[in-house]
């Protein structure tokens, strides 16, 4: 009995023994299997970050302001860098206003007397000329006009016989001065009396010629009183017009200027003669030349401005009095800072140039590292032979250097998600 315990209890010793040298095994290549998998987790961000380095990224997606490039990179797109320069650009006032035409080149067609429309026989957009027949209207009372100067031109023949009988009885003292005085006044009277009618006849556009020859007209023409272009034709066929009333628009374009308010503290430096270039507003790729031939004596009301007027050197077809301009006068010239017209980029409505940002900071490039490029926001002004003056928004050091071609190429790059090595 004792034999079979002794050998019982060393049975359960080597079986201890050999569970616990197992566990041990186990837990060691546990840890080295955990070590190892850190390690390579470890090298595999290293790797990314090295290859995201090389690849200029950033390692956020979105827009970057900040670009890197290596030199092989620059002379494939052909990037040049050169420095900001100080141009002699010519000095402007910027001045914003509308297109106008001069009074005696915008008409209203109106009538002297009422009556109803017959005939139109002009378009809106049509062009005319001195004297043109626009309309036809119709109206009793012209019949009774016409009348009226018949009777006293056919009773005047009466009138001025009896005139000359009393001049020649007066020059043989066979007459009394009375009967003289009296036949005088009928005379002319009656002159008068036909001069007036005629010249009513005449404003109408009747020939008085014609009705003394015994031709009576119910229709009137509508005369064209300058030559130009039909605007708005506010009636139609068979209404009443009455007295006064405007029947349509012509406008003359020929002779369009433009009108532009100037402020008080600029109007010092504005005179007549100098050149205008003008912007349409609602066509930015629109540009007008043009020359200052007037400048008002008076302020407008409630504005500390005067309207300057420039007449347009070579006029365009689509111009239209009413539309918004922008004029840029000259002034002189002045030495401003400018680039190359191809060194500012435009995004969202804003301008930007790319700067060499180690030099920006005062550094120098590492070695072995590309160039990189910050985008700065500018404001743009005057432009002139391939160059534009800039004012960027933010202090740049002296002799700053920036990407005088190939901006664009940045621009693209800095717009689009970075890339990530994965």
């Amino acid at each position: 009995m004792n034999l079979y315990k002794k050998q019982f209890q060393l049975a359960l010793m080597i079986a201890i023994s050999m569970s616990i040298s197992m566990t041990s095994c186990g837990g060691s290549n546990e840890k080295s299997a955990k070590e190892t998998a850190e390690a390579g987790k470890e090298a595999g961000h290293k790797e990314g970050d090295e290859a995201g380095h090389e690849e200029g990224g950033h390692g956020e997606e979105g827009h970057s302001d900040e670009i890197e490039l290596t030199e092989q990179q620059m002379k494939a797109v052909d990037i040049q860098i050169g420095k900001i320069e100080e141009k002699n650009l010519t000095a402007v006032v910027k001045a914003s206003g509308q297109l106008a035409v001069p009074p005696q080149n915008e008409a209203k067609v109106n009538l002297l007397s009422g009556g109803i429309i017959r005939r139109i026989s002009v378009l809106e957009g049509q062009k005319v000329h001195k004297g043109q027949v626009l309309a036809i209207m119709e109206n009793q009372d012209m019949i009774r006009l016409q009348q009226d100067y018949l009777s006293s031109k056919n009773g005047f023949s009466f009138v001025d016989a009896e005139y000359k009988r009393q001049q020649q009885l007066k020059a043989a003292d066979a007459g009394t001065g009375k009967s003289h005085q009296l036949a005088e006044a009928n005379y002319r009277s009656e002159l008068s009396k036909i001069k007036a009618l005629e010249r009513q006849l005449q404003q109408l556009g009747i020939s008085p010629a014609r009705v003394a020859s015994g031709k009576i007209i119910s229709e009137i023409p509508v005369i064209a009183p300058i030559a130009g272009t039909i605007g708005t034709i506010s009636v139609t066929t068979g209404s009443f017009i009455q007295p006064g009333t405007s029947l349509m628009d012509i406008v003359d374009n020929s002779k369009i200027h433009a009108d532009l308010l100037v402020y008080e503290k600029d109007l010092f430096k504005v005179k007549i003669g100098q050149k205008v270039s003008f912007r349409l507003t609602n066509q930015e790729n629109q540009q007008i030349e043009g020359v200052l031939n007037g400048i008002n004596k008076s302020f407008e009301d409630d504005t500390k401005g005067v309207i300057v007027h420039a007449v347009i050197t070579r006029p365009l077809s689509n111009l239209i009095p009413g539309m918004y301009v922008t004029g840029l006068i000259s002034v002189g010239t002045a030495l401003s800072p400018a680039v190359p017209i191809d060194a500012v980029v435009k995004a969202e409505g804003k301008e930007y140039i790319f700067i060499v940002e180690e030099e920006a900071k005062g550094g120098e490039k590492e070695a072995g590292h590309g160039t990189h490029f910050k985008k700065i926001e500018v404001v743009t002004g005057v432009s002139e032979l391939g160059y534009i003056n800039i004012n960027p928004l933010e202090k740049l050091p002296p002799n700053t250097r920036l990407v005088t071609k190939g901006a664009f190429y940045l621009q693209s790059k800095s717009s689009g998600p970075s890339e990530h090595s994965h």
